[in-house]
This record gives C-alpha cells, structure tokens and sequence, in this order.
C-alpha cells in the first residue's frame, strides 16, 4: 500500500461528505449472470460520474473564485450541473464543432460557454491559457486530485452495497476514474483485483502503464469514444494507476459492441459504449 494510495482514499472520504447533497448514490444492480453486478452511474444526475469528480473540484475550492474547464462530452455537462447545484462561476470552453444537443444542455445549466478550436484539445489548450490569464480554476477532467477523489467516492459506496468484492473491472481513459475508484478500494479491500479494461483503439494510460512513463499513441475512432483520447504529460493518474491496478485488458471494437448489445438485450440497458467497455 503507497502513501499515494492512502491519501487519494483519505481526500474520497473527504469529498463524500462535501458532495453527497449534490450527486446521486447510484444502485448497484445484479446481472442476470451469477455472480456480477453493475455500479449504474448511467443512472447518476447527468448520465455520468464525472459529475463527482466536479463536484469535488468545486466544494474545495475558494466559494468566490471563479472556475474554467473544457469537455464536450459528459465532463463539461457534469461540470455544469455541479456548478448550477453549488452556485459556482463556471466558464465551459467547447470546440466550434460541438454536438448542438450537447451545447444546449450545458448552457441549459446556466453556465458561461466560449467556442474556440476546430476540436477538443484545441479548446482545451485555451481553457488552460484562459486560466493562466484570469486567476480562474482549471478543472481538468482527469488530472486533478480533487477530481479523482470524487471519482473514488463511488469505491466508497460498491464497499458499503457490495461487501466483499473480488474483481473489478473498471473503464480506463485519463485514468481519473480508475485511478479514484482503486486507491479506496485497495486501502479498504486490498485483496480485490482490480482490473482496468482499456479500448485498443485507444489506449494511452494502458500503455504508458507498461512504459513507466507517459507515452504516445494511435487514436482511432471507437465505440467507446468516451475513454479516447491522450493524457497529460504530468497526468496525476499514472503513478495512481500503477499503485492500484492489477491487470489491464484490451478490449476489441467486436467487443464493445457484443457488450453493448449484451446490456440492451439481456439487462434492458442502454449504455455508451466506454460503459460496455467494463462488461
């Protein structure tokens, strides 16, 4: 057990008290298989638990100083939510080409939106500069402590719905996710595996893991588009995920979508595709 696991775990507990009147302990349902459950974060207030991870951003932080981030997926539309929900100045920085459903439902939460960049990671990079410029709070989707200590507070309710827990296989992008979930459980369940499932076409973390050292790779388009994508180069999440994960599993785009339509057909539910990615 590394102090960085130990203190990743302490600062979920932490976060769980602050954020527990603004997100949703989502249930963990049984499989129609022996012995698997699912944790249904699907279920949680934006669809996703990135929510958490904002959440634990916002609550520790100076109440009056204003906050910055970039996602067009479920982090910019957690981030909004959790910033409705705390009153928090929040600007979210989108590429000019963002989904419209998905610009709608972030500025629906009252947030300030800026377009820059033809994608992402260019809005991203502006997001950061933005940051520097105005003394504004970057909360970055994955590489920020306090992001990946409300990621981990869902570790913290599979203790207390599961009891004992031998595998868990958790989805791998930025790593904040696996990275939060599995420093709780290995500080209060050492003995569970855990086990990080990484898309193929992907997989930055899974290889940079193997490496020892934050790596490059190929991305290419996937079904679980959710978990594509680079890390940083001084990403908090690697040495996090090294400390707590115990086999990682490439999983083929054949795969996913068999997972994706295993869950539709025999659990009645319909995920995105880096949540079938776990199945």
């Amino acid at each position: 057990m590394t102090d960085l696991t130990l203190a990743s775990a302490a600062r979920s507990v932490q976060a769980r008290r602050r954020i527990r009147d603004h997100v949703y302990e989502t249930p963990l349902l049984p499989a129609r298989r022996d012995g698997l459950w699912f944790k249904a974060e699907n279920f949680q207030l934006t669809g996703s638990f990135k929510v958490r991870g904002a959440a634990a951003v916002m609550t520790a932080s100076a109440s009056d100083q204003p906050l910055i981030t970039a996602s067009s997926g479920n982090h910019g539309i957690g981030a909004a939510r959790a910033a409705q929900s705390l009153g928090r100045k929040l600007t979210v920085v989108l590429p000019e080409n963002v989904v419209p459903e998905k610009l709608a439902k972030i500025r629906a939460y009252g947030v300030e939106v800026v377009l820059h960049g033809a994608e992402t990671g260019l809005a991203e990079q502006h997001a950061q500069a933005l940051s520097r410029q105005t003394g504004a709070r970057y909360v970055s989707p994955y590489n920020d402590a306090e992001v990946i200590a409300g990621q981990g507070t869902i570790g913290l309710e599979l203790l207390e719905q599961a009891g004992q827990i031998d595998n868990l296989v958790i989805a791998m992008g930025g790593g904040g996710l696996i990275s939060g979930i599995g420093a709780v459980i290995k500080a209060f369940s050492p003995a569970t595996r855990i086990i990080g499932a990484a898309a193929e076409a992907s997989q930055a973390l899974a290889l940079s893991m193997k490496a020892g050292q934050v790596v490059d790779c190929d991305h290419r388009d996937t079904l679980a588009d959710a978990v594509a994508g680079g890390i940083d180069a001084d990403t908090l999440t690697l040495p996090l995920a090294q400390a707590v994960v115990d086999e990682v599993v490439p999983c083929s785009e054949a795969e996913i979508l068999s997972a994706l339509r295993s869950l539709a057909q025999e659990e009645n539910l319909l995920v995105e595709g880096a949540a079938a990615l776990a199945l």
